[in-house]
């Protein structure tokens, strides 16, 4: 039973890399029957985990169920109770969405959104994942982690995304360092060419930190003087809610 419960975990996280994902595709990578990846798909769709494509034979996407279980993310901390009021004012101000995101291992999870109103924004809801180093939240988290513990999650040479992303390891300890010296993490063009977004983590009373909130935009609408503003505003949030969480 245990085991049954482990691979179906394990097709989930392949269907979520790899959606739309089709049977023979996921049988190849996970080194398993056909027939026994069939099994394991339809119980995941029982379960209203995944859903078929389109038709039968177009693959597997995952259904809006792992967006909803991700809401419980971080629960017991308090974050997200204590993050609403900042993140809607720090779109309001902005006029951009807003993001809270936690870390998991090498990569960060949206587990919150406050969209913009703009009738042109970029689509990135609960329960997306992205590379630490090449994301605005993630760096944000990232330096304020201990150094041997930042040391144990880079390697020398980190994936590229852009031809912007921070490939070297040393490059991006730079870059780190310059985070925790202005309070916010910048991230233009790294992760995809048409995103930018401005990051400040959220810290535990043990100056831990916890996650972090970011304004996330269409890269074509930062404009010169607006990296330093949109800083200054999530450093603001992020301090309003450390506060909050500390009290």
């Amino acid at each position: 039973m245990q085991q049954t419960v482990v691979t179906a975990l394990r097709v989930l996280d392949e269907v979520a890399k790899h959606q739309p994902a089709g049977v023979s595709d996921l049988a190849a990578r996970m080194d398993m029957s056909k027939s026994t990846m069939q099994r394991t798909l339809r119980a995941l769709e029982a379960a209203g985990w995944i859903r078929p494509a389109g038709g039968r034979n177009d693959g597997w996407v995952l259904t809006a169920k792992p967006i909803d279980l991700s809401r419980y993310v971080a629960a017991d901390t308090g974050l997200r109770r204590h993050t609403r009021s900042a993140m809607a004012a720090l779109r309001d101000e902005t006029g951009e969405s807003v993001h809270l995101a936690v870390r998991e291992g090498t990569e960060v999870v949206v587990v919150e959104v406050e969209e913009s109103s703009s009738p042109v924004r970029i689509y990135w809801p609960a329960g997306t994942r992205s590379a630490c180093h090449a994301s605005a939240n993630g760096k944000a988290i990232l330096s304020r982690l201990p150094p041997d513990e930042v040391d144990d999650l880079l390697t020398d040479d980190l994936p590229g995304f852009t031809p912007l992303t921070i490939t070297a390891r040393a490059a991006l300890l730079d870059e780190l360092s310059l985070v925790r010296e202005r309070g916010f993490a910048v991230a233009e063009g790294e992760l995809r060419d048409d995103i930018a977004s401005v990051a400040s983590p959220i810290l535990g009373k043990a100056g831990a930190p916890l996650g972090s909130i970011s304004v996330f935009l269409p890269r074509h609408r930062l404009a010169d003087g607006d990296v330093d503003r949109l800083g200054r505003a999530t450093r603001i949030a992020a301090t309003t809610i450390t506060e909050s969480l500390r009290a």
